[in-house]
């Protein structure tokens, strides 16, 4: 696959506050990373950052070919980055076919597909957006920003507060999006045994810094580093091996 992002010693915060400091990744075409650590290492201004809504200090950044730091925020969209943040951010006042085709873009993602990946959307494409339990609207995000048919999808805490249902039926629909190979994915997430199993690679921040940077399978099989870096145990290792299979099923 051919080299998508490339971030180099990249530092960055919010005013005169440093909060991300010499960070490196490399994401090619149609990869997945997961973006794991606990509250407050810097995983959200990470992603801040590639949208550029914070203060970039230094480094490198690279997209597609150019240089990301030269593109100001209003256009990363139209160079083909997606952003799902964790406030969701729909239009309360469209409808769910509205909120969709506000601002879609030609690809392989089109209303059908949608539809065909989210059902619930599809019941309720006449529904206001204001209408919608928490995790119908986090569905209507995800189906958003996937109709601007991005190269690069940041999802910043998806599964966030949501109930065991619903983290459910999302895990599925971002696994098959992530098999479809038609955009790359960083995954934001506090709860590695989830997202783990769905991601080829796996970086760790620890207070703005990369503590751990490699693949998925590497961190979930090695508890001592699970344990030491995000606070998970051996029995959640467990877990998270138990569920592979169903959270990677169509």
């Amino acid at each position: 696959m051919a080299e998508l992002l490339r971030l180099e010693q990249v530092c960055a915060g919010y005013g005169d506050a440093l909060v991300l400091e010499d960070i490196s990744l490399k994401l090619d075409a149609g990869g997945s990373l997961a973006l794991l650590g606990r509250n407050g290492m810097g995983k959200t201004t990470l992603i801040a950052t590639l949208m550029g809504a914070t203060r970039f200090k230094s480094g490198r950044m690279n997209f597609a070919g150019q240089d990301l730091t030269d593109i100001p925020a209003h256009g990363r969209a139209e160079q083909g980055l997606a952003w799902v943040p964790q406030e969701r951010d729909i239009f309360p006042s469209l409808t769910v076919q509205e909120n969709l085709t506000v601002a879609a873009r030609p690809g392989p993602w089109h209303l059908q597909r949608i539809y065909s990946m989210f059902p619930r959307l599809q019941e309720r494409h006449a529904n206001l957006g204001n209408q919608l339990s928490g995790g119908e609207q986090q569905m209507l995000a995800i189906a958003r920003a996937l109709m601007l048919n991005p190269k690069l999808l940041l999802l910043d805490e998806p599964l966030e507060g949501l109930a065991p249902l619903i983290v459910q039926d999302l895990l599925n629909i971002i696994g098959q999006t992530l098999k479809s190979g038609d955009m790359a994915v960083i995954l934001v997430e506090q709860h590695a045994h989830q997202i783990l199993p769905l991601t080829q690679q796996a970086m760790v921040l620890e207070r703005g810094q990369v503590v751990y940077s490699g693949s998925s399978d590497s961190l979930q099989q090695d508890p001592s580093q699970l344990e030491h870096w995000l606070g998970i145990g051996t029995g959640l290792k467990a877990q998270a091996g138990a569920a592979r299979p169903q959270s990677r099923a169509t």
